[in-house]
C-alpha cells in the first residue's frame, strides 16, 4: 500500500454506470486489470422486439456474465436507489455512454466522477460526437477522460487520445476503434488518478479557442438524416457515412424511403438535375449533387432488407 495516503488502483471501490455495448469495452477493460468494480448501474429492462420481450442492456448481460451487481432504477434520485449507492462506499465512480447525473449521484464519491466522452474536448460537447465529427468531415478525432461537474461535458480534463478517421470511415467505424482506445484510456486514467501522477485540467485553459469556434454534438433528429443533393458531394458523403449504421442518412425512391448506408463519391458534370438518379439497372445506382454524383453501394429500401446495391437492383422495378 502507498505510504502517501493514496490508495493502490486495485484497491479503489469503482462503481460504474453505462448501457449501450460502447460502455461493455470499458467495464470489461476495467475488470481484466483488476479494478474493484463493487457495482453496476444500468437502465432498466425495456420490452423491445416483435414480442416486446423485456430485453436487458448490453451492460446488464456483460454484468451478470461476469457476477457483478446491477442496479437499474428508474429515477437517479429516488431515496432507496440513492441510500443503495451510499452503502456501497465507492471511492470513485466511472460513467461511460449513460445518462445525465444529478449532483447527489456525480457528487457522492470522494474521488468524484470520471466521464469517458468519444471526443477531444471542449470539442463536441454534446450527445453525439462520432456522428458529427464524421459528418463534418473531420480528420482527426479522440476520446476524453474528464471530472463531471454541473454543465454537461464540460469538467476537468484529466487524460486525452486522438486518432485518425479515414475518408470513408463511417460512424459505426469510427465507434468501434473510439471504444477500445477509450477503454484504454479509461484504465490509464484510474490508475493516474490512484497514484496521484494526474492533474486535472480546466477545459478553458487547456485549449485557448474561441467559443464561436466550438462544434457542438446534438441529438440526431429524423430531420438531420434527411439527404439534401443540392449540397456538395463531400458534404453528401460525410453525412451519409456520418449516420451509417444507425440512425442512416436517406432520400426517397419513388415515394418510398431509402436508406443509404455507403457510397462512393464521383466528382464529374452531371447529365441530370440534382437529387435525380441515374442508373444502368445492374451495377449502379447514383444521385446527382451540386458537383458530381454519389453512387450507393449499400441500401435498404423501405420494408425491404438492407442489402448491396447490385442485389437491389437485380429485384427493382423502376417506374417510367
Amino acid at each position: 500500500m502507498p505510504t502517501n495516503g493514496l490508495k493502490k488502483y486495485t484497491d479503489l471501490r469503482i462503481v460504474f454506470m453505462g448501457t449501450p455495448e460502447f460502455a461493455v469495452a470499458s467495464l470489461d477493460a476495467l475488470v481484466k486489470a483488476g479494478c474493484n468494480i463493487v457495482a453496476v448501474i444500468t437502465a432498466p429492462d425495456r420490452p423491445a422486439g416483435r414480442g416486446m420481450q423485456l430485453q436487458q442492456s448490453a451492460v446488464k448481460k456483460y454484468a451478470v456474465e461476469n457476477n457483478l451487481p446491477v442496479l437499474q432504477p428508474e429515477k437517479l434520485k429516488n431515496p432507496e436507489f440513492l441510500e443503495q449507492l451510499r452503502l456501497l462506499k465507492a471511492d470513485l465512480q466511472v460513467v461511460v455512454a449513460f445518462r445525465m447525473l444529478p449532483e447527489v449521484v456525480w457528487n457522492m464519491p470522494p474521488m468524484g466522477s470520471v466521464n469517458l466522452h468519444g471526443s477531444l474536448l471542449p470539442q463536441y460537447r454534446g450527445a453525439a460526437p462520432i456522428n458529427w465529427a464524421v459528418i463534418n468531415g473531420e480528420k482527426e478525432t479522440g476520446v476524453t477522460t474528464f471530472k463531471l461537474k454541473h454543465e454537461i461535458d464540460t469538467g476537468d480534463i484529466l487524460m486525452q487520445e486522438s486518432f485518425a478517421i479515414g475518408e470513408n470511415d463511417s460512424a459505426g467505424t469510427v465507434h468501434d476503434t473510439m471504444k477500445e482506445i477509450g477503454a484504454g484510456l479509461l484504465v490509464k486514467t484510474i490508475k493516474g488518478l490512484a497514484d496521484g501522477s494526474l492533474t486535472e485540467v480546466s477545459q478553458t485553459s487547456k485549449i485557448n479557442i474561441q467559443a464561436s469556434q466550438l462544434k457542438h454534438a446534438p441529438k440526431i433528429f429524423t430531420e438531420t438524416c434527411k439527404i439534401d443533393w443540392s449540397k456538395t458531394v463531400d458534404e453528401v458523403h460525410n453525412l451519409i457515412r456520418g449516420l451509417s449504421p444507425y440512425p442512416t442518412a436517406f432520400t426517397f425512391l419513388h415515394g418510398k424511403k431509402l436508406k443509404i448506408f455507403t457510397t462512393e463519391k464521383k466528382l464529374k458534370k452531371t447529365a441530370v438535375d440534382t437529387g435525380q438518379y441515374e442508373t444502368d439497372h445492374k451495377t449502379y445506382l447514383q444521385f446527382a449533387c451540386s458537383n458530381g454524383y454519389i453512387s450507393i453501394k449499400e441500401l435498404q429500401l423501405e420494408g425491404k432488407k438492407k442489402m448491396a446495391v447490385d442485389e437491389f437492383l437485380r429485384g427493382y422495378r423502376f417506374t417510367a
